[in-house]
């Protein structure tokens, strides 16, 4: 049985958030970034509280992540922007401070790096030790939510020992893939290292909005590839 985790990105509106909630994925995502059509300004209905509530930054501050997070009780951080090594470890010493992440079960840290055709590993060397998890993008024309995949044998060269999402135009045609590369992983004795599959706009009515039925389909091929 499959053993990745799902993390649903850009949640928007409170019933369709209630509705991926329903499905009971690892990690939902909230966008607070201005330049985004998944910005998010409403309130978070109440779901299950195993699920990580998940906030997505874009070189914000280190004040403006700590307000959201005292607001909606984020349990895990996404940094999406240029955030820099030492930008985490201050983040990481300022969340432990705040009250929600002292009652919080976990305090997850996520750094992205976005990618095309190539990628400098050495670019991870120095985020090493403060952050919790890498996350890897397609890179595009926006912040996420691109709808392209990259290419992921880019990937097979992993050195780092830090645990990674899979994200970036991730939809149900590519099920079979994500099975390809756990299967290689695997293979190389670093299956462990793929923890979650971060999915968003190739499950999209609107920007924000989710077809669910569509992910629920995607959760339960993953399930058993």
């Amino acid at each position: 049985m499959n053993s990745l985790r799902i993390k649903i990105c850009g949640m928007k509106k409170a019933e369709n958030i209630r509705e991926a909630a329903a499905l009971h994925p690892d990690y939902l995502g909230f966008i607070f970034y201005e330049n985004s059509p998944r910005n998010f300004k409403g309130e978070i209905p109440e779901i299950d509280p195993t699920i990580k509530k998940t906030g997505v930054f874009v070189d914000a501050s280190v004040n403006f992540i700590i307000a959201k997070v005292e607001k909606y009780k984020f349990q895990a951080i996404q940094l999406h922007g240029n955030e820099t090594p030492e930008f985490c470890a201050e983040l990481k010493v300022a969340l432990k401070e705040t009250k929600s992440y002292k009652n919080s079960a976990s305090n997850e840290i996520i750094k992205v790096f976005s990618i095309k055709d190539e990628f400098d590993f050495n670019r991870l060397k120095p985020f090493e030790g403060k952050v919790d998890y890498f996350l890897f993008d397609s890179k595009g024309k926006n912040k996420g939510g691109n709808g392209i995949t990259f290419n992921w044998e880019i990937l097979k060269d992993y050195p780092s020992s830090t645990p990674f999402f899979l994200s970036g135009g991730i939809g149900m045609e590519e099920v079979e893939q994500i099975a390809e590369f756990q299967t290689y992983l695997k293979k190389i004795g670093k299956e462990k290292l793929l923890v979650a599959i971060d999915v968003n706009s190739k499950f999209e009515i609107e920007p924000g909005v989710k077809n669910i039925e569509d992910l629920a389909l995607f959760k339960k091929n993953l399930k058993f590839q």
